[in-house]
């Protein structure tokens, strides 16, 4: 639902916006117009390129990917995996949990879960989850912020288009009054993919990578949770109510009826 609900959004708002332009009479040939497109996105690009470099440039690709097509996150699979470990652990101790390790279809719990088999203190461990998702903030922040400037930049280089393409018209006006209209909007199509790529493309973005960011990290606090309480050896019913209280209201009425 959260991959097919994003591809709904973009679909919806191209269909929207240039549903209407085309109910108003717009034409095909009038909306793609090479030289307001260059414009548009070249200068947006070549701004971005100008700031981060290519490296940064390139991995916009590899982001938007990401943002259409996020991975999820079970965290009520990883809650029931921790309590059973909990039982086994009271039972058999910290040790017996080695093979159980590789339950976990995320790379974090099963670090976390590592490090206190092999004695690591509470306190240490803690400091290296919270290392960890720290730079885990950072890396997203920085990676959402070039969205934000995206999203700035593109209307900002849709109005350039547009005094250009006011210009060009002016100093090329003759006496056909009819074909100084048809010009003028004409120049203005790069103001309308400026403003349209900022808030249908690049800010929605931003806005989806945020939240990739925010369901990440409630996977790690909760796998950072969870550890803690386990290597504590605290009874199952304790983490239980730990960790399912940091889940959503309507997953805690289901998981706690389970």
């Amino acid at each position: 639902m959260k991959k097919s609900g994003t591809i709904f959004g973009l679909i919806l708002g191209i269909a929207s916006i240039f549903g209407a332009f085309f109910l108003e009479g717009g034409s095909v040939k009038a909306l793609f117009i090479g030289s307001a497109l260059i414009i548009v996105f070249g200068g947006t690009f070549a701004a971005i390129i100008i700031g981060y470099g290519l490296d940064k440039f390139f991995k916009i690709f590899e982001l938007m990917k990401i943002a259409y097509f996020p991975k999820e996150y079970d965290i009520s699979k990883m809650i029931d995996i921790f309590m059973e470990l909990s039982v086994k652990a009271r039972r058999e101790g910290l040790l017996s949990l080695e093979k159980d390790i590789q339950r976990f279809d995320e790379l974090f719990p099963r670090k976390l879960t590592k490090y206190a088999i092999d004695g690591t203190d509470s306190d240490m461990l803690y400091n290296l989850a919270h290392l960890e998702i720290k730079a885990m903030t950072d890396r997203h922040n920085a990676n959402i912020f070039i969205f934000s400037k995206l999203g700035g930049y593109a209307p900002t280089m849709g109005i350039i288009g547009t005094v250009m393409g006011l210009i060009m018209t002016l100093a090329n006006a003759g006496s056909d009054p009819n074909s100084l209209i048809k010009n003028i909007a004409t120049a203005f199509i790069a103001t309308l993919w400026g403003v349209f790529s900022a808030n249908i493309i690049w800010l929605p973005i931003g806005d989806r990578l945020k939240k990739c960011h925010l369901e990440e990290k409630n996977m790690m606090e909760v796998s950072l949770e969870a550890v803690l309480t386990l290597q504590s050896g605290e009874i199952p019913s304790i983490m239980k109510s730990r960790l399912v209280g940091m889940l959503p209201q309507k997953e805690q009425l289901r998981k706690l009826s389970a």
